[in-house]
């Protein structure tokens, strides 16, 4: 299993504080798909992106991405963990489980492991 770089892993905590910290729940979204992509190579950030995904479909009632975060949730630890995940992909239910994505340039950066 690759080991996800120290400063994505850094920019994946500060994502999710962003994501916190929103004013609406509607601003949460774009800081949670950004750590989402982040999270891809590690089981248990990945999954605890997932369960924040899932925690602000239910606070909006959003039913259909509740339930695409349900099952998200139980494949995100075992899709890290065999390295089976589509790049890029912003973890929402309205995207296919396996359809990989642009990544954004500064994240793509940050998943390039270290040559120091």
């Amino acid at each position: 299993m690759p080991r996800l770089p120290e400063p994505a892993r850094a920019r994946y905590h500060q994502e999710m504080a962003a994501a916190k910290s929103a004013a609406v729940d509607e601003g949460r979204w774009m800081p949670l798909e950004r750590a989402h992509i982040l999270s891809q190579p590690d089981p248990w950030l990945h999954t605890r992106n997932h369960a924040a995904m899932l925690g602000l479909a239910v606070r909006q009632r959003d039913r259909r991405e509740a339930l695409g975060q349900v099952v998200r949730i139980i494949v995100a630890a075992p899709g890290s963990l065999a390295g089976r995940y589509p790049e890029g992909n912003t973890g929402r239910a309205r995207v296919g489980l396996r359809q990989p994505m642009p990544t954004p340039p500064d994240l793509a950066a940050l998943l390039r492991p270290s040559t120091a």
